[in-house]
């Protein structure tokens, strides 16, 4: 499976340590930046790269998955879910992570790195990348409503 990255100053440490975690553990990891620490960066260009790449890939069939980084993951979270189609969930524990991917089929878990040990936030990322999808048609239908008001605004409801 592919997992793309993308994360702030805050998350950068984090990233590269996740980096090196993912890859030894099987995964193609795709690093969309940032690609060196500047307290200054702007994190909405990396997190909505990595997210736009999850999207591309997952409508090429290609099995995808991203993590975005920050130091409170709220902002990164945000950024990534301006990308048409992408779902981004912010978790905080494993559970959360978990209940991401089994219920809302979120391709995108955000970390906030300032939050957590970095063990913690290793099994969060783990969790949501081991978790699949229920396809209970519930869940289902409830997404399906999600992308028909991206699509078509407040008439879809």
């Amino acid at each position: 499976m592919k997992v793309h990255l993308g994360t702030d100053h805050a998350g950068f440490e984090f990233k590269e340590t996740l980096k090196a975690h993912l890859g030894d553990s099987g995964f193609e990891v795709v690093d969309h930046g940032a690609h060196e620490y500047d307290a200054l960066d702007d994190y909405p260009a990396f997190c909505i790269a990595a997210a736009q790449a999850v999207v591309d890939d997952q409508a090429a069939g290609v099995e995808a998955l991203g993590v975005v980084i920050g130091g409170s993951g709220n902002g990164e979270q945000i950024a990534a879910n301006k990308v048409k189609g992408a779902r981004t969930a912010l978790a905080w524990n494993t559970d959360i992570a978990k209940l991401a991917r089994e219920h809302n089929n979120a391709q995108i878990v955000s970390v906030g790195a300032r939050q957590h040990t970095e063990a913690e936030s290793i099994a969060i990322v783990d969790a949501f990348l081991a978790e699949p999808f229920s396809g209970e048609e519930r869940h289902e239908r409830r997404i399906r409503i999600m992308d028909a008001y991206e699509a078509e605004g407040p008439s879809a409801l």
